[in-house]
Protein backbone atom coordinates (compact mmCIF):
# COMPACT_ATOMS: atom_id res chain seq x y z
CA UNK A 1 0.00 0.00 0.00
CA UNK A 2 1.22 3.21 -0.62
CA UNK A 3 0.43 5.70 2.34
CA UNK A 4 -0.83 9.91 0.98
CA UNK A 5 2.31 11.75 0.50
CA UNK A 6 4.75 8.34 0.20
CA UNK A 7 6.65 7.94 -3.00
CA UNK A 8 6.33 4.45 -4.40
CA UNK A 9 9.11 2.36 -5.94
CA UNK A 10 9.42 0.39 -9.20
CA UNK A 11 12.24 -1.80 -10.01
CA UNK A 12 13.53 -1.65 -13.60
CA UNK A 13 15.00 -5.25 -14.39
CA UNK A 14 17.11 -5.76 -17.38
CA UNK A 15 20.51 -6.83 -18.33
CA UNK A 16 21.25 -3.47 -20.28
CA UNK A 17 22.00 -1.15 -17.85
CA UNK A 18 22.20 1.76 -20.10
CA UNK A 19 18.55 0.65 -20.68
CA UNK A 20 18.09 0.76 -17.04
CA UNK A 21 19.67 3.69 -16.23
CA UNK A 22 17.50 5.73 -18.50
CA UNK A 23 14.16 4.32 -17.86
CA UNK A 24 14.95 4.51 -14.45
CA UNK A 25 15.88 8.62 -15.23
CA UNK A 26 12.55 9.31 -16.76
CA UNK A 27 10.23 7.56 -13.92
CA UNK A 28 12.06 9.33 -11.32
CA UNK A 29 11.49 12.76 -13.39
CA UNK A 30 7.82 11.25 -13.30
CA UNK A 31 7.49 11.39 -9.40
CA UNK A 32 8.51 7.95 -8.18
CA UNK A 33 11.57 6.06 -7.17
CA UNK A 34 13.53 3.29 -9.26
CA UNK A 35 15.80 0.33 -7.96
CA UNK A 36 17.77 -1.63 -10.49
CA UNK A 37 18.69 -5.15 -11.51
CA UNK A 38 20.45 -6.38 -13.61
CA UNK A 39 19.06 -9.89 -13.85
CA UNK A 40 15.69 -11.42 -12.21
CA UNK A 41 17.35 -13.64 -9.66
CA UNK A 42 19.09 -9.68 -8.73
CA UNK A 43 15.60 -8.56 -8.81
CA UNK A 44 13.85 -11.55 -6.46
CA UNK A 45 16.52 -10.26 -4.13
CA UNK A 46 15.68 -6.39 -4.20
CA UNK A 47 11.89 -7.36 -4.01
CA UNK A 48 12.34 -9.73 -0.70
CA UNK A 49 14.25 -6.52 0.97
CA UNK A 50 13.13 -3.40 -0.27
CA UNK A 51 9.33 -2.22 -0.44
CA UNK A 52 8.72 -2.34 -4.27
CA UNK A 53 5.60 -1.51 -5.72
CA UNK A 54 5.97 -2.49 -9.41
CA UNK A 55 8.24 -4.10 -11.48
CA UNK A 56 9.45 -3.79 -15.50
CA UNK A 57 11.19 -7.07 -16.48
CA UNK A 58 12.86 -7.66 -19.35
CA UNK A 59 12.24 -10.86 -21.13
CA UNK A 60 15.23 -12.56 -22.08
CA UNK A 61 18.06 -12.25 -19.39
CA UNK A 62 20.64 -14.50 -17.88
CA UNK A 63 20.15 -16.98 -15.03
CA UNK A 64 16.30 -16.28 -13.78
CA UNK A 65 14.24 -14.66 -17.06
CA UNK A 66 11.50 -11.71 -16.74
CA UNK A 67 8.81 -14.54 -17.29
CA UNK A 68 10.56 -17.11 -14.53
CA UNK A 69 10.43 -13.60 -12.19
CA UNK A 70 6.37 -13.45 -12.77
CA UNK A 71 5.65 -17.38 -12.46
CA UNK A 72 7.39 -16.51 -8.51
CA UNK A 73 5.01 -13.41 -7.72
CA UNK A 74 1.89 -14.45 -9.75
CA UNK A 75 1.95 -16.71 -6.77
CA UNK A 76 1.65 -14.68 -4.12
CA UNK A 77 -1.33 -12.85 -2.43
CA UNK A 78 -1.66 -9.23 -3.25
CA UNK A 79 0.88 -9.48 -6.18
CA UNK A 80 2.09 -6.12 -7.09
CA UNK A 81 1.04 -5.18 -10.80
CA UNK A 82 4.34 -5.80 -13.38
CA UNK A 83 5.16 -5.07 -16.65
CA UNK A 84 6.96 -7.75 -18.82
CA UNK A 85 9.23 -6.19 -21.76
CA UNK A 86 11.23 -7.12 -24.76
CA UNK A 87 12.43 -6.81 -27.96
CA UNK A 88 11.97 -10.54 -29.01
CA UNK A 89 8.48 -10.73 -28.33
CA UNK A 90 6.39 -13.64 -29.66
CA UNK A 91 3.17 -14.63 -29.11
CA UNK A 92 3.88 -17.47 -27.12
CA UNK A 93 6.06 -15.18 -24.19
CA UNK A 94 2.80 -12.98 -24.46
CA UNK A 95 -0.07 -15.93 -24.02
CA UNK A 96 2.37 -16.47 -20.62
CA UNK A 97 2.59 -13.27 -19.21
CA UNK A 98 -0.94 -12.49 -19.84
CA UNK A 99 -1.68 -16.22 -17.98
CA UNK A 100 0.56 -15.07 -14.99
CA UNK A 101 -1.55 -11.74 -15.19
CA UNK A 102 1.10 -9.03 -16.35
CA UNK A 103 -0.54 -5.26 -16.40
CA UNK A 104 0.93 -4.67 -19.27
CA UNK A 105 2.79 -6.58 -22.01
CA UNK A 106 5.48 -4.25 -24.08
CA UNK A 107 7.81 -4.61 -27.22
CA UNK A 108 10.70 -2.61 -27.14
CA UNK A 109 12.08 -0.13 -28.34
CA UNK A 110 9.36 1.32 -25.81
CA UNK A 111 8.85 5.75 -25.84
CA UNK A 112 9.54 6.99 -22.53
CA UNK A 113 6.56 8.79 -22.25
CA UNK A 114 4.07 6.05 -22.86
CA UNK A 115 6.40 3.61 -20.16
CA UNK A 116 5.92 6.51 -17.52
CA UNK A 117 1.67 6.41 -18.40
CA UNK A 118 1.77 2.78 -18.17
CA UNK A 119 3.40 2.89 -14.80
CA UNK A 120 2.03 5.70 -13.47
CA UNK A 121 -1.45 3.79 -14.53
CA UNK A 122 -0.47 0.46 -12.70
CA UNK A 123 0.20 2.68 -9.54
CA UNK A 124 -3.39 4.57 -9.84
CA UNK A 125 -5.12 0.96 -10.45
CA UNK A 126 -2.89 -0.59 -7.70
CA UNK A 127 -2.67 1.60 -5.17
CA UNK A 128 -4.59 4.89 -5.96
CA UNK A 129 -1.21 6.57 -6.55
CA UNK A 130 -1.08 9.96 -8.63
CA UNK A 131 2.19 11.73 -9.46
CA UNK A 132 2.56 15.47 -8.08
CA UNK A 133 1.52 17.80 -9.51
Amino acid sequence: MVDAGMIPTVLVTDDDADFRGVVCEALVRGGVQTQQAADGDEALRVIERTAIHMVLLDVHMPRVTGLDVMRILSQRPNAMPYVLMSALMDEAIEREAARMRAYKILRKPVRLGKLREIVCGGLAEAYGWRPPE
